[in-house]
């Protein structure tokens, strides 16, 4: 966000042919007399204040947009929206260009606004006596203070007349949300959210970039800008945190110590170095650099407990042997042998056999869930790098024990050698590092950490599904239903046994009546 101390300059400058070679759209909410007499009490409001430096107009947004959108919307109606969407959330007047640059690959709005509201009705001051103003228009007490050697009225000095309007105001006072800290990323996430909806490839979608977070922002070098090159060296430096965050990530490093160490190597040394030596930019690669050699001993412990705690596991792994036919058939039914009667024994069996449970949809996959195995597949990868990572590190580490260990004639004479391997191995691990990042960006996240948020969502999601889909398995599915027809068959045939020892029993009865 810029403060403008030349409102009608900047608007002019924006809203030009003349002046802007690819201006496609420019769009105002209120006529351009609006914006001179916000000037004017602006400059009013200034001096009155006594405050010194410049007096700040209006301010303005520059809104970055995708490259898509020349093509999908016309600029016109895309510039209407994002106009009319400020002035809706806070009410405050605006004018605004659409442009592209000169190379036609940043396409952008330059949105303008007002700090002050527009009154209803003009509020005017009548003077109750005469009074008097000196050249900067502060009001004195008496004519005798604005009055030269010869007694007369001082060139820009004046003097209001009992009865007459001294002042007039036409605007409120200046909106104390804009001066907010947190009024710029209130911004952003509102403008962010408009871009993502307006997007059509979500590969175009973008984020606030968390000031607060794990990592650095890079900064933008702008054309000619005489401190481009300390610019690119701290964005190097920012790089290296970044990378080094990333693999800490995917080490298992848990969060939370990821934002220790950079509050204390970082943030807390960059307090300090300000506090002792003001401000000194190119301080900031040796801090960030520390930090980098900080986390990445972290990111070591982290690995080596990792790789014992999996040999120990490895070395100690039992086979378990499988259930006997005795334990799997535990917690079957069994047949009911005994029957009360023949007319209770066909009822059960009928209810059985005719009475099946209603069975319900099996459980469908989420849109999460479904993303699994291939974010799996990611995971995988990144584990892998980060594997060869962590050994070309170790070699390194070897190499530097036996560079340190030398003593007197080889101190002197393969110190060099040593020295340029541990060189390229520290190039090939800066390599290996900027391939870990780049595995996430190759398939579409911006940083690994988003990646490992949505893979988190999509393992909870899967591992859901899994327990609802093997439960309806188990009640409902294929060999749950072949046990419940054995079940009822079983049934049937101990029903129709039962039933025949019965008509038996009762035929032997009839013949021993008959014989008595």
């Amino acid at each position: 966000m810029s403060k403008l101390p030349d409102v009608r300059g900047r608007i002019t400058y924006i809203s030009s042919h003349a002046k802007q070679e690819n201006l496609y759209a420019v769009y105002e909410t209120a006529d351009r007399r609006y914006w001179t007499e916000l000037a004017k009490c602006n400059q009013q409001e200034f001096l009155k204040s006594g405050t010194e430096g410049k007096c700040i107009e209006a301010r303005e947004f520059i809104i970055a947009l995708p490259e898509s959108f020349p093509n999908l919307y016309e600029p016109d109606k895309l510039l209407q929206l994002f106009t009319d969407s400020f002035k809706e959330k806070y009410g405050m007047e605006c004018v605004s260009a659409l442009h592209h640059n000169k190379r036609k690959t940043n396409y952008h709005i330059h949105l303008i606004f007002s700090e002050r509201e527009l009154l209803p009705e003009p509020i005017e001051k009548t003077a109750a006596r005469n009074m008097f103003y000196d050249e900067q228009g502060r009001h004195v007490r008496t004519k005798k203070e604005i009055l030269d050697i010869n007694g007369e009225i001082r060139k820009g000095c004046k003097t209001v007349k009992k009865g007459e309007v001294y002042e007039r105001n036409i605007f409120t006072a200046k909106n104390k949300l804009f001066k907010q800290e947190n009024f710029v990323d209130e911004v952003k996430h509102f403008y962010t959210d408009l871009i993502n909806l307006l997007v059509k490839d979500d590969k175009e979608k973008i984020h606030v970039f968390d000031s607060g977070g794990l990592y650095f922002a890079t900064k933008k070098i702008g054309k000619n800008n005489p401190k481009a090159e300390q610019i690119k060296t701290d964005n190097e430096m920012r790089m290296r945190w970044n990378r080094e965050v990333d693999r800490a990530i995917v080490s298992g490093v848990a969060e939370t110590e990821i934002q220790q160490t950079k509050k204390e190597y970082i943030t807390d040394r960059i307090r300090e170095s300000l506090n002792l030596f003001g401000n000194k930019p190119e301080r900031m690669g040796s801090i960030i650099m520390t930090a980098v050699a900080a986390l990445a001993l972290v990111v070591s412990k982290v690995l080596q407990k990792a790789r014992e705690l999996s040999a120990r596991l490895f070395d100690t792994e039992t086979v378990q042997p499988p259930l006997s036919q005795q334990e799997k058939d535990i917690g079957r039914e069994q047949p009911n042998n005994a029957l009360t009667s023949n007319r209770e024994t066909e009822s059960k069996a009928q209810t059985a056999e005719n009475k099946m449970p209603q069975i319900p949809p099996k459980p469908v996959m989420s849109a999460e869930a479904t993303a699994y195995p291939k974010l799996s597949k990611i995971c995988q990868e990144l584990n892998k790098q980060n594997g060869i990572i962590f050994d070309a590190e170790r070699e390194r580490n070897a190499l530097e024990l036996e560079r340190d260990s030398l003593k007197g004639l080889a101190r002197l004479t393969k110190k060099g050698e040593l020295q340029s391997k541990i060189d390229r191995k520290n190039e090939e691990i800066d390599f290996l590092k900027i391939g870990l990042s780049g595995i996430a960006k190759r398939y579409g996240f911006k940083t690994v950490h988003d990646f490992y948020k949505d893979f988190a969502t999509a393992k909870s999601a899967n591992a859901e599904y899994q327990t609802k889909a093997d439960k309806w398995e188990e009640l409902y599915g294929e060999n749950a239903q072949k046990q419940e027809k054995e079940s009822v068959h079983r049934r049937l045939q101990n029903y129709q046994r039962e039933n025949a020892d019965w008509q038996s029993e009762s035929t032997i009865q009839r013949k021993d009546r008959r014989t008595r």
